[in-house]
């Protein structure tokens, strides 16, 4: 089953704990605590080239915090009906990616560190590569829900 899109107002950012000390900070998370769901799978992108871009899909199913451990991007979110662009540089604070929106992770700095918690572990199925077949998958779950709402 495909989900109608979500509103990009269903992404948002999410303030971590933040403990300072002259030492240094530390920032720490909690699965189903401090974000909304239980952590099945973590990874993380660094020595990204100049220029390049990551992601480029979208989940079906799958949840996500993204944090820019160090560095900074851009993240391009899109519902398949609008779309708008986030910029992440602080560690203490990450962006909630609900299923059934587009990402793409833009412009690192140089030596960013991208850290991504995950609600599922892999699953090659969950994926929609396409962004035509991701718009597609869009328009007919907007439209199965307006024949059912008949």
């Amino acid at each position: 089953m495909t989900r109608i899109p979500a509103p990009l107002e269903a992404c948002r950012l999410i303030e971590l704990p933040k403990v300072t000390d002259r030492r240094g900070n530390l920032t720490f998370l909690e699965g189903s605590r401090h974000i909304p769901f239980p952590i099945r799978r973590v990874y993380y992108l660094y020595d990204v080239p100049g220029g390049a871009a990551r992601g480029g899909h979208a989940h079906r199913r799958l949840q996500q915090l993204v944090i820019a451990v160090s560095g900074s991007f851009e993240l391009l979110l899109d519902n398949g009906r609008e779309a708008t662009t986030v910029r992440l540089d602080r560690a203490h604070t990450g962006l909630l990616i609900v299923p059934m929106v587009w990402r793409e992770l833009l412009n690192f700095s140089s030596g960013a560190v991208c850290l991504v918690l995950a609600s599922r572990p892999y699953e090659e199925d969950d994926y929609i590569r396409s962004h035509r077949d991701f718009v597609a998958a869009v328009d007919g779950a907007v439209a199965a829900r307006a024949s059912r709402a008949r």
